[in-house]
């Protein structure tokens, strides 16, 4: 899943969702947060923007991507 600060790879499964690889742009550094484990979200962080990829398998598998400046 592309995005301005970076991509991720996720895998969709019966289980959940779970992290395959998350590569920062230039500039940018990576963070994740899984609570539960239909729910990953990897935020893409810069001085001025920030990106945010939710993956969840509820109630089916998607992703969004977040986009904020400021």
């Amino acid at each position: 899943m592309p995005s301005e600060g970076g991509k991720a790879t996720v895998r969709f499964g019966g289980d959940g969702v779970c992290l395959v690889s998350a590569v920062p742009d230039q500039g940018f550094t990576v963070s994740t947060e899984q609570e539960e484990p239909k729910t990953l979200t990897v935020t893409f962080s810069a001085s001025r923007h920030r990106s945010e990829i939710t993956a969840t398998t509820q109630p089916q598998s998607r992703a969004d991507v977040k986009e904020v400046s400021w």
